[in-house]
């Protein structure tokens, strides 16, 4: 939220040596987040006021240009004027209108000097400025039109424009929303500056004459409170003042009317969202209820929008005409000749609004505020104090009646320890801070003792602060105003003996594992959309669709936590080769969410006492199964061309030799076999074992899921479940035999169906102690070996661990291995 510190400081008495540094400190120091504190005073040279005394249009040209005679006040006195001709593309001006004019050797923000030069077949001296070049504000569709009798042409216009002033940009959380506003901050800068507040609220609200309009509500819960005011007469003419306008502009908003401009002025100046509908275009009374199936609405902006039932609708008897706290609909906006009125200021359920937001994608400055909560005792005072605006500076009549309908939820009182705040910080803090504190954000605070006896306050939040709802609550007040500065931070000492968990250690060392193979390490978010199964080929009955369902997703689209980690990581994948990133490894170690066959329902713990062993058992296990997984995907050159030679492409088998690369890092021994699982290749998918229990699967994507997902052809992914590999908690240490080895290699003669890794276990089995490494060098096929046939060559490596081995006997453990491979699959040598 924008806000010029000339407008905080109307209403708090800042010092007048505070500079926007130390304000901007101070804001920090009560927990705000400053995004920016900008200075006005960019611009540098002359700036004056002019006046539009002639416009030529330039017609030789695509897009309209304006040659203008400008009055900057060049002349010794009214009757010897003399202008000055500056081109201009804007159109939003007229003859007779105050401009602002940047004059040759001005220099305007962003370093943009003004000169004067030759365009469009004209000299153009000067500049004719836009909010925006003047840093004043983001609107650049045209330029600053300054209202008539504010100035005289020459006139210097950066006392006119505030250019003096600073203006704040401040990250509101979602627990603070009485800060949305001019009341608020000043509020806290009051209490940072121990100083005083005036509150722009604190207006006289006089009684309720009848009722301004008839409304009812039938959605308590959705409206607490509606107050509606009703002005006429107004002359739609009047100009919004500059005061208005400039503080409007400084925070982001742009001047449409004056009976708009009002309502948002209050809204930025008290924290209460409100609404002006045009009262001849109401039909009866407004009902305030949840819209109907099929009901749809056209918005302020031009758009159709169709309502869901969940979404809170202000509607009159034609049907809705405002999506409540959201944004009003097109059919009773205020129109260039409206002159009847009726103010709208109401109070909407937080959580209803912010789905609605996200719902029609429709977020505004309203909506924002009424997510946060407002004030639900500010409604009168805001309706009263745009009433007032209007007739004060559009000669509106304010209408005796007053709609005022709803009981809304006030906070309650909450009692807590005195000291309280002390023990959790451990300072002992002057007596008398905590009431002190409490006092200055509004509270009314008692003092009283506890049945035991000790010292205690019960605190009563102040109306706009919603929040304050139990102790911790009205603990962080008091340390946020104390200062966490003050709250002494020390490390405490590790207990000895205590340090990573061996699933802790593990996990670490697969991904060092992994990253040491060539994989960069990713963590993408665990939301999926239910269309990425259908991506994945996955069928209707399988395991990976039962989801557990998030109730308030980051991204409508994608509210289910994911069962596996490849649909993040693939995304990850497809954006780094869409920016031309041919050659990709990417891993994750992370927790999949897996839904319980049968659902626990979680249970209600107080949070006044520590929970029991028995409740805390209680939820975990209402909590999904989240075992930890690993999981690796890759396409392009695994080994990448140079000099050296041409580049090895990522294939199956890189994804397969990941998984024991993991294995290994494990301490495990991992079996791997022919598999068939989606979003694999069924013929070029491994199912990877561990004791022979299946722990997930590697290897080359199905062509359909690639193509769905847009990934590159022959992508390869592997994933197993780390935590189904059992921890090896005692590793013996490898015997390394100081003799030679005996090197021997053997081709077989079998059927092509046999699997490679069936022939490598047999040769393992038969091979024996003395069988200490094997490698397969070559896969042969050919005629002469027959149809279904193919032949499998090894490296066999033998060695003895206390002598050196014979050729003889190495020779016998050779034919053992081979014999095995024989009785087992008819093999023979080739």
């Amino acid at each position: 939220m924008r806000i010029p510190l000339s407008w905080l400081k109307a209403y708090v008495d800042v010092p007048e040596t505070a500079t926007s540094e130390e304000i901007s400190a101070a804001l920090v120091g009560l927990g705000f987040e400053v995004e920016e504190m900008r200075s006005l005073d960019e611009v540098t040279g002359p700036l004056v006021v002019g006046r539009v005394v002639e416009i030529e249009e330039l017609k030789d040209f695509k897009k309209p240009i304006r040659y203008c005679q400008v009055d900057v006040g060049d002349g010794e006195d009214d009757d010897d004027v003399q202008t000055r001709g500056i081109i201009c593309g804007a159109t939003n001006f007229a003859e007779g209108d105050l401009i602002v004019a940047a004059l040759p050797g001005a220099v305007l923000p962003g370093g943009f000097a003004i000169s004067a030069r030759k365009t469009y077949g004209r000299t153009s001296n000067g500049m004719i400025c836009s909010a925006s070049e003047l840093g004043l504000g983001d609107d650049h569709s045209g330029i600053l039109v300054l209202p008539s009798g504010e100035a005289s042409p020459g006139d210097d216009a950066a006392p006119l424009l505030g250019l003096e002033d600073t203006v704040i940009d401040l990250e509101i959380t979602t627990d603070r929303g009485y800060a949305m506003s001019v009341r608020g901050l000043a509020r806290e800068l009051a209490i940072a500056f121990e100083t005083t507040l005036v509150d722009p609220a604190a207006i006289n609200v006089p009684g309720a004459e009848g009722e301004a309009h008839g409304v009812h509500i039938e959605d308590q819960r959705g409206c607490s409170r509606f107050v509606a005011r009703r002005v006429t007469g107004l002359d739609p003419t009047s100009p919004t003042p500059w005061f208005m306008r400039r503080r409007l502009m400084l925070a982001g908003i742009r001047s449409i009317s004056l009976a708009v401009d009002v309502t948002n002025y209050v809204m930025l100046e008290t924290g209460q969202p409100m609404h002006a509908f045009d009262t001849s275009s109401v039909k009866g009374n407004l009902t305030v209820r949840r819209a109907q199936p099929g009901e749809k609405l056209t918005t302020l902006d031009d758009v159709e929008r169709a309502l869901d039932p969940d979404d809170i609708v202000i509607a009159d008897d034609t049907g809705p005409v405002s999506l409540a706290g959201v944004m009003g609909d097109a059919s009773t906006e205020v129109r260039e000749d409206s002159t009847d009125i009726l103010l709208e200021a109401a109070v909407w359920d937080p959580a209803s609004i912010g789905r609605a937001v996200r719902r029609h994608k429709l977020p505004s400055e309203a909506s924002k505020r009424f997510e946060r909560s407002v004030d639900p005792a500010l409604a009168p005072a805001a309706a009263e104090l745009a009433a007032k605006l209007l007739r004060e500076h559009g000669e509106a009549r304010i209408q005796p009646g007053r709609t005022d309908v709803g009981r809304p939820e006030l906070p309650g009182p909450v009692m807590m320890e005195i000291d309280l705040p002390d023990r959790v910080a451990g300072v002992n803090y002057p007596r008398g801070v905590t009431a002190r504190r409490l006092s200055q954000i509004g509270c009314s605070v008692e003092v009283t003792s506890t049945e035991a006896g000790r010292a205690a306050v019960i605190a009563t939040p102040p109306t706009w602060r919603p929040d304050l709802t139990r102790q911790a609550d009205l603990v962080e007040e008091v340390l946020r105003l104390e200062g966490y500065h003050t709250i002494p931070s020390v490390l405490p000492a590790a207990p000895a003996g205590r340090g990573l968990t061996p699933s802790q250690r593990r996990r670490r060392a697969v991904a060092r594992t992994l990253a040491d193979v060539g994989y960069v390490e990713v963590n993408p978010m665990n939301f999926v959309s239910p269309a990425t199964w259908d991506a994945f080929g996955l069928a209707a009955d399988d395991v990976r669709r039962q989801t557990v369902k998030v109730l308030n997703p980051l991204e409508a689209d994608r509210n289910e936590l994911a069962t596996t980690l490849l649909p993040g990581l693939l995304e990850a994948l497809a954006r780094n080769v869409s920016r031309g990133i041919r050659d990709v490894s990417l891993f994750n170690v992370a927790q999949v969410v897996l839904p319980r066959a049968q659902q626990v329902p979680v249970p209600e713990v107080s949070i006044d006492q520590r929970p029991t062993d028995a409740e805390i058992a209680t939820l975990k296990a209402a909590l999904p199964a989240q075992p930890v997984h690993v999981a690796t995907v890759l396409t392009g050159n695994r080994q990448r061309p140079g000099w050296w030679g041409k580049g090895e492409p990522a294939t199956w088998a890189d994804a397969i030799q990941a998984a024991r690369d993991v294995a290994a890092t494990a301490g495990v021994e991992l079996t791997v076999q022919a598999g068939s699982l989606m979003p694999w290749h069924p013929g070029r998918c491994a199912e990877l074992r561990v004791g022979g229990f299946p722990v997930g699967h590697a290897g080359e994507l199905h062509p359909k899921v690639v193509e769905a997902l847009g990934l590159p052809k022959r992508t390869c992914a592997m994933e197993l479940d780390l935590d189904l590999l059992p921890i090896q908690q005692h590793r013996p240490a490898p015997i390394v035999s100081p003799y030679p080895p005996v090197l021997l290699d053997v081709a077989l003669v079998l059927d092509a169906s046999v699997p490679v890794a069936e022939v490598t276990d047999a040769l393992n089995a038969g091979g024996g102690d003395l069988l200490e490494d094997l490698q397969l060098f070559d896969v042969y096929t050919g005629e002469q070996l027959g149809e279904g046939k193919r032949s499998l060559a090894y490296s066999l490596r033998f060695r003895a661990p206390d002598k050196t081995l014979t050729v003889e006997e190495a020779t016998t453990a050779k034919e053992a291995a081979v014999a095995v491979v024989a009785d087992r699959f008819g093999a023979t040598l080739r």
